[in-house]
């Protein structure tokens, strides 16, 4: 079938309204690469990113669900972050991997749905997430007296769940109208990407993706401003009150505890923004590939670090808790 461009990737017939609506039977993920030798490489190193990454958020998880003095507000979050991280990555690379270590990259209509449900799910989920936790740290530097007060159980159980929600309310009107909704020529369309994306199905449709665009446009940009909305404001209200510390050390200590926040903020923001919020026209196929490594291997990767490298108490409770496990383990081995 012709195309009209390596930039969209739609067809001719498409673009003149002259197509025959096809019953997909499955769809042909393109991959990373079709070079064999890079295959096998990508493999290695992506592998060893993934393994890391389990490694990493689910020693926080733990980590944070065992040690008493970690059960705060600010590690709740922290708690969930990287459970959402270990999620969101695995729904990405467990088919990524599968695909680089086989020659056969087709994948099922509903494997596809799937995927795409996840991924926007936690995706999503994870926006509303960093909005929370910047909620979290405004009250907790601009009111210190009342912040166990304010940040109650109940306070974060709603703040959690309208994550969630949010997270799943998107994700099932993102993946109906990206799939339910499009036309596609073939019976096996190939999707120029490692993982079923919203934008690849779009760009490989034969039918007018006018609506479909308009709707993802739509939700994507009410999640990214209205939860970048509330760190903006959050993070404001953070200044002014650090400002007003007299001490330069008491400055440097509270503004301390956001820096990890802001890091992972502006570093998921800053993709997201540049992915989902481009016009079609700008859309390419390798840049696009090349961007959504960075969000859905490297973050997942980088968050636990950011956090647990920057973090006093995340490093105190690691080196007790290995040092408990080396203890057990050196008596199992005497007896």
């Amino acid at each position: 079938m012709a195309y009209d461009s390596p930039i969209t990737n739609r067809p001719l017939l498409a673009t003149m309204g002259l197509y025959n609506k096809t019953v997909v039977s499955e769809f042909i993920l393109v991959g990373l690469t079709e070079d064999s030798r890079l295959k096998c490489i990508l493999f290695a190193i992506f592998f060893f990113i993934y393994i890391l990454t389990l490694f990493q958020n689910l020693g926080l998880v733990v980590l944070i669900s065992v040690d008493r003095k970690l059960h705060t507000p600010m590690y709740s979050f922290l708690r969930h972050l990287s459970f959402l991280d270990i999620c969101y990555s695995s729904t990405i690379m467990i088919r990524m991997l599968k695909d680089l270590a086989s020659n056969n990259t087709s994948i099922s209509v509903a494997g596809c749905e799937l995927q795409m449900l996840s991924y926007i799910g936690f995706g999503v989920t994870e926006c509303f997430l960093l909005a929370a936790m910047s909620y979290d740290r405004y009250v907790a530097i601009c009111h210190p007296l009342t912040y166990l007060q304010i940040m109650s159980r109940k306070t974060i159980l709603i703040l959690l769940v309208f994550s969630y929600l949010g997270g799943l309310v998107n994700a099932f009107v993102e993946t109906g109208f990206s799939h339910f909704h499009l036309d596609f020529c073939e019976e096996r369309p190939y999707i120029y990407h490692y993982y079923c994306d919203v934008i690849a199905l779009i760009q490989i449709s034969c039918g007018d993706t006018r609506v479909n665009q308009m709707i993802l446009f739509s939700f994507a940009g009410f999640t990214e401003f209205s939860s970048l909305l509330v760190i903006l404001v959050s993070y404001m209200y953070i200044f002014v009150s650090v400002l007003r510390i007299r001490s330069s050390q008491g400055r440097k200590k509270a503004f301390s505890t956001c820096t990890s926040h802001l890091m992972v903020v502006t570093i998921f923001y800053g993709t997201v923004m540049f992915m989902y919020l481009r016009p079609s026209s700008a859309y390419s196929p390798e840049q696009g590939k090349v961007i959504s490594v960075f969000f859905t291997i490297v973050i997942p990767f980088l968050n636990p670090l950011i956090y647990s490298l920057r973090n006093r108490d995340v490093k105190t409770s690691a080196q007790k808790m290995g040092m408990t496990l080396l203890k057990k383990v050196r008596r199992f081995g005497i007896h």
